[in-house]
């Protein structure tokens, strides 16, 4: 007998499928009595689900079975199973996925709305049952209702829609005290779902004040004021009072002019203003219907208005009338006020015996302002006849030292034509490739480097990332500089001494370079153009200096950003920035300056005005205490003269924060959402120690950022080393990514014809190289949530040919990138007297993630086997280390006390066989030196042990004491490579998190053990991390986690099924919601 053949699909749908099978011959229908099983099996919430139907469709010619009622976009495994008499057959397993159906409906409960006067960012989340892909988001809105009568809302409604993988909007130009009813359908392939709908209610503005265009009253005298009150207009709510509020002026009271006008919300009568110190009080308060026209009312009538008293105004004081008005609704009270009139105090007579005062004092005046008119005369004589010297001095030197600089250019070019004639051996490894299969770049001519003639600049004009001294160039080095060479004075072209490298031939030719001896990365970096290339003339000018950061790091004039001009005047439209072009977009970056105080301004003019959407910042504020950009955004909302900017939400992650901004501009009805996305990760001296980081950063940087907003605004500090590494490693991803080949030398070249020495060091030269490297290896490996059950399952299939799978392949390559520490790394681990700190010689931190120790216990060192290590948000959350030794229990919990950890995460056993001790005490106090742990209480629940104990340093008792929990997991044999549940171990990640948040507010720090310090704590960090990315991205990417710790820690998740089982977690959290 032999089992069903040719199993096929016929037929899917989003719950139900078809199969199809080979008719059954004469001997199994006819000689046997038999049934057919039809066995498939899917998973549901993390379940799997087994079923078995009878399928009696088999005597026809072309048998068939529909299984119904599954679940839409699920991958169902299906079988036959023929049974008769002589045993049992089952025919090849078939996989196959249901169709996409309409997804169910987002969340009522996850869409929020933070309200503003005239604006309300939506935020909401995906649908628990998503059914296949989300693909667009619809939102529509409509006014509802409002507080204010006179609001005429009919054009008060919208549809906007949203790609799948954004969750939120700013809607804005809505009316204030209005309420919104918000409604979102999510859309597959399929379309769209069942929406959800939400209402949200805008803040009320101020009252609008009538404008008083000259503050002269009706009529005045020594005790009264009469003035014109005009009714105000209402904005969300109707205006509910009026008030009349006068205010004593006093010389000590200034305000500055950009302050804007003070209003009185604060009622105070004036028999209590003396008693409270107060500079005004109220005169007079009336309802909004008494106020329905203008009309006149006199300050100082002496009569009372709504129990406050309009007592006559003294005669020798002086006073500012304003007239206010109050909108109250919702619980918020809104208050708007104007001016209406000032009045001065009496004037005294004049006496005669001042006037002659004055004279005399005028006659005085004048003969100091005649002398100080001579000695300006002389000094400007004596300093125009010394410049005219200098200057004589300066040209015959500028005469002298041309020729020389033209003998040495000379000479340059010569040595450089000599060295292209033997390219074949300075470049020996291209010998095996093909260089006709790469991209080369179009000819251009080759520009050599020279050096330039310095004057006297203040040192704090230039960069510290260079740090040397260029200067204003003179007009030798313009006049050759700016002179456009013909290509007969070249020798051979760039292009065909730097071509396009192929991705295939990449990590060949970084390591040839990094190896070579003749020519390499210091001799390909020196050969570019060093210094001044172009005309700067506009940033040269007094006018503009100061509007430099650094003196040698300024804007050509062919590429600058020029700026609108302000009130006609021409330097206006200056700043310290130069347009960049992108992969096949011209003028796709902004490069500038770290924004200085007097610059901020002209930077958010900058960004409006080019309409960017994206800011890109690759500075600190501060490094090694000195100022490396000033802070240009608020905390909250600032107005930076016609352009107003509130912060609306905060992003932080371990190396970067995403600030999102929405921006208005005065007499514009618009409101624009900016995002600055900040890389902290940037070390203070060089170049960061892995490009992990920043290429999570980039590829954040191009997701968020709308294709059709103006120029990407980048800044460093100078605008040239850290934001010329951002710009090339963007550049050349595009290009790797569409022509399979990258061109880092001839980009660098480009981008320094725009701006001057973009890419400062060849550090920085050869990191874009491992940078890029490291992106086109590993590849772009997040998942989206909605999608990690179906991909992962595609990833553990095996290829036949290969007897590989993907997960392997991927496993393999991150040991590949994996960095190895050399011995000259973990110098501080290796020195003779941390020796027997160290539980193996072959797993030992580097020293650059060392928490060096430092509470003082008399003759013990500062090291301990721990490194550091980042967390998806939080640089430096997590402390891995080995199960302490017994010579090291005391160094173990003076960690914990230095680094204000909360958590202590315990993988492995106590086993004194092994060198692992008890560390902690059951009950009562343990002392270590100083240190003491006592314990406080404990708890068992499942396969979790949780202690708590507190931790304090007996010799600095003012510091008082911190409260540690101890989370021992249970759940993870010995023997086992990972834990035997992953529904436990999800639950300790919980756990942790939950404490870290509720008794630190997650600020503190977790050390995590198990024997070692390696696959076991990787694990645990890992999974943390992508529960984190799960929480707050909703996307998965173990590779990129892992990677991450890695770079600190080799050992990091050393094993393939601890690989796997960060997936399986996963997979677990999110059937878990």
């Amino acid at each position: 007998m032999r089992g069903p053949r040719k199993l096929e699909v016929v037929e899917v749908k989003s719950r139900q499928i078809t199969i199809r099978w080979e008719p059954f011959g004469y001997n199994v229908t006819r000689c046997h009595s038999y049934n057919l099983t039809v066995h498939y099996c899917y998973q549901v919430g993390g379940q799997e689900q087994v079923r078995e139907e009878v399928s009696w469709d088999t005597d026809n010619s072309h048998p068939q079975h529909t299984i119904t009622n599954l679940s839409p976009y699920t991958n169902i495994s299906v079988k036959l199973i023929l049974m008769n008499p002589e045993g049992r057959k089952e025919s090849q397993e078939l996989i196959v996925q249901t169709d996409e159906d309409l997804p169910g409906a987002v969340p009522t409960e996850s869409i929020q709305g933070s309200t503003f006067e005239e604006k309300i960012f939506l935020q909401w989340r995906e649908p628990i049952q998503t059914y296949g892909v989300i693909t667009l988001y619809e939102i529509t809105y409509k006014a509802v209702s409002s507080f204010d009568p006179e609001i005429d809302l009919s054009n008060q409604s919208g549809r906007v829609s949203k790609l799948g993988n954004e969750t939120h909007f700013l809607f804005f130009g809505l009316y204030p005290g209005t309420t919104y009813s918000f409604t979102i359908r999510a859309s597959t392939a399929k379309g769209f779902g069942p929406p959800a709908t939400n209402q949200f209610t805008t803040k009320i503005s101020a009252p609008s004040m009538p404008t008083y265009e000259l503050e002269t009253p009706l009529n005045q005298t020594d005790n009264t004021v009469t003035v014109m009150l005009k009714p105000a207009h209402s904005r969300g709510a109707p205006v509910s009072v009026y008030q009349i509020v006068v205010e004593e002026e006093s010389p000590r009271r200034t305000k500055k002019t950009t302050e804007i006008l003070k209003c009185y919300p604060v009622p105070i009568h004036f028999q209590n203003a003396s008693i409270l110190n107060s500079q005004y009080y109220f005169a007079a308060e009336f309802p909004a219907n008494s106020l329905q026209a203008a009309q006149p009312f006199t300050i100082g009538d002496n009569k009372t208005y709504s129990g406050y008293w309009n007592s006559p105004l003294l005669p020798h004081k002086s006073y500012r009338i304003y007239f206010q008005a109050a909108s109250r609704a919702n619980g918020e009270t809104k208050i708007d006020c104007v001016r209406v009139a000032t009045k001065g105090a009496a004037t005294p007579k004049p006496v005669p015996e001042p006037e002659k005062q004055t004279d005399h004092t005028v006659k005085i005046a004048g003969v100091l302002a005649g002398i100080l008119l001579f000695v300006i005369i002389f000094l400007g004589v004596v300093l125009v006849m010394k410049k005219r010297k200098l200057a004589k001095k300066r040209k015959e030197t500028m005469s002298s030292t041309r020729q020389e600089m033209t003998v040495m250019v000379n000479s340059m070019d010569k040595s450089y034509a000599e060295q292209g004639t033997n390219c074949d051996e300075a470049f020996s490894f291209m010998d095996t490739h093909n260089l006709n299969g790469r991209s080369v770049s179009s000819p251009s001519s080759f520009t050599m480097k020279t050096n330039t003639l310095s004057t006297s600049v203040p040192n704090s004009y230039y960069p510290d990332e260079t740090h040397t001294m260029a200067s204003d160039t003179s007009s030798l080095v313009q006049s050759h500089t700016y002179k456009k060479r013909e290509p007969a004075d070249v020798p051979y072209q760039t292009g065909q001494l730097h071509p396009a490298i192929r991705v295939a031939d990449l990590l060949q030719h970084i390591t040839q370079m990094k190896c070579a001896e003749g020519y390499g990365f210091k001799e390909e970096y020196e050969s570019f153009f060093e210094g001044q290339s172009a005309p700067w003339d506009s940033a040269k000018k007094d006018e503009n200096r100061m509007k430099n950061r650094y003196g040698n790091i300024i804007a050509y004039d062919h590429s600058r950003v020029r700026l609108q001009t302000i009130e006609g005047d021409t330097n206006s439209d200056y700043i310290n920035g130069n347009y960049i072009d992108g992969y096949h977009r011209p003028n796709h970056y902004i490069a500038t300056q770290g924004p200085m105080q007097e610059t901020i301004y002209d930077f958010w003019r900058m960004v409006w005005h080019e309409n960017t959407a994206s800011i890109v910042m690759v500075t600190n504020l501060v490094e090694v205490g000195r100022v490396k950009c000033c802070k240009y955004w608020p905390d909250d909302t600032e107005i930076y003269k016609d352009i107003k900017v509130t912060l609306i939400e905060t992003e932080l992650l371990a190396e970067y924060v995403i600030r999102t901004f929405a921006v208005e501009k005065r007499g514009v009805h618009e409101i624009r959402e900016i995002r600055q996305f900040h890389f902290t990760g940037w070390p203070d001296h060089g170049v960061p120690y892995h490009a992990t980081g920043l290429l999570g950063f980039v590829r954040q940087v191009k997701s968020k950022s709308p294709p059709n907003a103006g120029p990407l605004v980048v800044h460093c500090s100078a605008g040239a080393g850290r934001t010329g590494c951002f710009i090339v490693i963007d550049i050349m991803l595009d290009m790797a990514e569409r022509e399979g080949v990258v061109d880092i030398y001839n980009c660098v070249r480009e981008l320094r014809s725009r701006r001057v020495n973009m890419v400062q060091t060849e550090e920085q030269y050869v990191f874009i190289h491992d940078a890029i490297l490291e992106a086109c290896l590993c590849g772009d490996t997040s998942i989206p949530a909605s999608q990690v059950r179906s991909l992962y399952y595609d990833m553990n299939k095996l290829d036949p040919q290969t007897n590989s799978s993907q997960i392997k392949e991927e496993f393999r390559t991150l040991n590949m990138v994996t960095p190895t520490l050399r011995v000259e790394d973990c110098s501080i681990a290796l020195l003779p007297r941390n020796h027997e700190k160290n539980r193996c010689m072959d797993i030992l931190p580097p020293d650059r993630c060392l928490p060096f120790l430092i509470t003082i216990d008399g003759e013990s060192s500062n090291y301990i086997n721990a490194a550091l290590m980042d967390s998806y948000k939080q640089p430096s959350a997590f402390i891995v280390t080995q199960h302490p030794l017994p010579n090291t229990v005391k160094d173990f919990w003076r960690l914990v006390l230095d680094y204000h950890c909360t958590s202590v995460v315990m993988l492995n056993d106590v086993d004194p066989a092994q060198l692992c001790p008890q560390y902690w005490p059951e009950n009562g106090v343990h002392r270590h030196g100083p240190i003491q742990v006592e314990f406080v209480s404990a708890d068992l629940e499942e396969d979790i042990i949780s202690r708590i104990f507190r931790i304090y340093n007996a010799s600095r008792p003012q510091d008082g004491y911190r409260m540690v929990q101890q989370f021992q997991f249970l759940g993870w044999p010995m023997y086992r490579d990972t834990p035997v549940s992953k529904r436990s171990f999800l639950k300790l990640i919980r756990q942790v998190d939950k404490w870290q948040e509720e008794y630190n507010g997650g600020e503190g720090r977790t050390v995590v053990h198990c024997l070692n310090g390696g696959g076991r704590s990787g694990t645990f960090c890992a999974l943390s991390i992508v529960c984190e990315m799960l929480r707050h991205q909703r996307t998965v990417d173990v590779f990129h986690a892992v990677k991450t710790l890695r770079n600190n820690k080799p050992n990091m998740v050393d094993l393939l099924d601890q690989y796997k089982f960060c997936y399986e977690v996963a997979l677990e959290y999110l059937s878990s919601g």
